[in-house]
C-alpha cells in the first residue's frame, strides 16, 4: 500500500465517522446579551447606570477611627480615659431626570462602636423632586449657612440643633442668588408639641469670590427667633476664611429648662459669633483653625491639620481649647474641671 492509498482511506473513513455521528450533534445556545453597567456623568463623579432603568445610582461612605483625650472641652473635666470611636457610614445616591425636575432620593446609615457599645443610626433619608424635599436629615437652619468651619469640633459653641423630619423648597436662580423656605419637626430634645411646625427662611448668594448667606429660624415651642449671617472669601487660591455671627429673641426671658427646649438659639447668651481660617500648605495637607465666643463669655479654640497619606485615606489631629464662663464654668467645676479645659484628638478616615 502506497502512501497515496493510505491518505484516501484515512479522509473516507473521517467522513464516514463525521456523518454517523451528525444525528447526535450538540446545538450550543446562543449567549444571552450582557447590559453591563454604563456610567453616567450628568450628576457628577461616581454615578453609573443601574442596569435596565434610567436611574443614575452613586454608592459611597466612609470607614473611621477616632481617638480623644484630655479634658472635655463641651463640659469640662477630665475624660479619665481615652474616649474610642469607631465608624462605618454607606451613601446611596439615586437621581434621575423627569418632566418637573430631577428625582433624587438619598440615604446614608450609619454604624458606630463607641466605648464599648454598638449604635446604628439612619441620619439622613429623603425625597427631592425639583426644588422641593422631604424626609429626614440635618436642620436647615444649619445646613444653609454651611455648619461652622473645617475643624472636627466646630460646636463647641453651638449653633444649631440636630437631625429633623423636614419639608422644604429651595429656589435657585442662574447668578449665583438662591433662597429657601421649610418646615421642621426638631430632634429628639426640640420636638413640636402640636401642629405648628418650627419655620426656617434663607437666602444666599454665591461668586467666585466667595458668599454671603443668611438664615432665620422660628421655634414655635418656645416662640422666639434666631438668625446667623455668614460670609465667605477666598483670600487666594490656597487661603479662605470665614465669619459667623449669630443672635437670638429672648434669651434672658427664659427660664434653664425653657431654654434648655429652644431649638435655633443653641449658644449661650444673645448673640455668638464664629470665626475660622482654611490653609491648603502642600498637595496632601490642610490646616483649619476656628475661634467662637458666646456673649455669655465662653470661648472656643480648634487647630487641627488634615493630611492624605494615600488617595482616600486622611489623618486628621485637632488640638481643642475652651474657656468656661457663667453657667458653662460652674458645669465645668462640677465636673471637677476649672475654668478652661484642653485636649485632642486624631481622626483616620478611608473614604470610598
Amino acid at each position: 500500500m502506497n502512501i497515496k492509498s493510505l491518505l484516501l482511506g484515512s479522509a473516507a473513513a473521517l467522513v464516514a465517522v463525521t456523518g454517523a455521528r451528525a444525528a447526535d450533534a450538540v446545538v450550543v445556545a446562543e449567549p444571552e446579551a450582557v447590559e453591563y453597567v454604563r456610567v453616567c456623568d450628568a450628576y457628577g463623579k461616581g454615578f453609573y447606570y443601574i442596569p435596565g432603568s434610567e436611574t443614575c445610582l452613586k454608592v459611597g461612605g466612609y470607614v473611621r477611627f477616632e481617638a480623644k483625650g484630655g479634658d472635655d472641652v463641651s463640659k469640662g473635666g477630665k475624660l479619665s480615659t481615652w474616649k474610642l470611636k469607631s465608624r462605618a457610614t454607606v451613601r446611596f445616591d439615586a437621581r434621575s431626570d423627569t418632566e418637573l425636575g430631577t428625582l433624587r432620593s438619598y440615604a446614608e446609615t450609619q454604624f458606630n462602636y463607641e466605648n464599648g457599645e454598638n449604635k446604628a443610626a439612619l441620619p439622613h433619608a429623603y425625597i427631592e423632586l425639583g426644588g422641593f424635599r422631604i424626609g429626614a436629615t440635618d436642620s436647615l437652619y444649619d445646613t444653609w449657612t454651611g455648619s461652622a468651619g473645617n475643624v472636627i469640633t466646630d460646636d463647641t459653641i453651638a449653633y444649631a440643633g440636630g437631625e429633623s423630619n423636614q419639608v422644604s423648597y429651595t429656589f435657585a436662580g442662574g447668578n449665583g442668588f438662591s433662597a429657601l423656605i421649610g418646615l421642621e419637626q426638631g430632634d429628639k430634645d426640640h420636638l413640636i408639641t402640636d401642629y405648628t411646625p418650627h419655620i426656617v427662611a434663607g437666602a444666599k448668594f454665591e461668586q467666585g469670590w466667595g458668599g454671603i448667606s443668611g438664615v432665620v429660624g422660628y421655634d414655635s415651642v418656645v416662640e422666639e427667633f434666631a438668625g446667623k449671617v455668614r460670609l465667605d472669601v477666598k483670600l487666594t487660591d490656597t487661603l479662605s476664611a470665614f465669619v459667623l455671627g449669630g443672635y437670638q429673641s429672648g434669651y434672658g426671658d427664659h427660664t434653664k429648662e425653657k431654654r434648655t427646649a429652644s431649638y435655633y438659639g443653641a449658644w449661650n447668651g444673645d448673640w455668638a459669633v464664629w470665626g475660622g481660617l482654611t490653609a491648603k500648605v502642600s498637595d496632601k495637607a490642610v490646616v483649619n483653625a476656628q475661634l467662637a465666643y458666646e456673649s455669655e463669655g465662653t470661648y472656643a479654640a480648634a487647630l487641627n491639620v488634615g493630611y492624605e497619606l494615600v488617595p482616600g485615606f486622611k489623618i486628621t489631629p485637632e488640638l481643642n481649647y475652651t474657656k468656661f464662663d457663667g453657667d458653662r464654668k460652674a458645669t465645668s467645676i462640677a465636673n471637677k474641671g476649672g475654668d478652661d479645659a484642653f485636649g485632642g484628638l486624631i481622626r483616620f478616615q478611608r473614604n470610598f
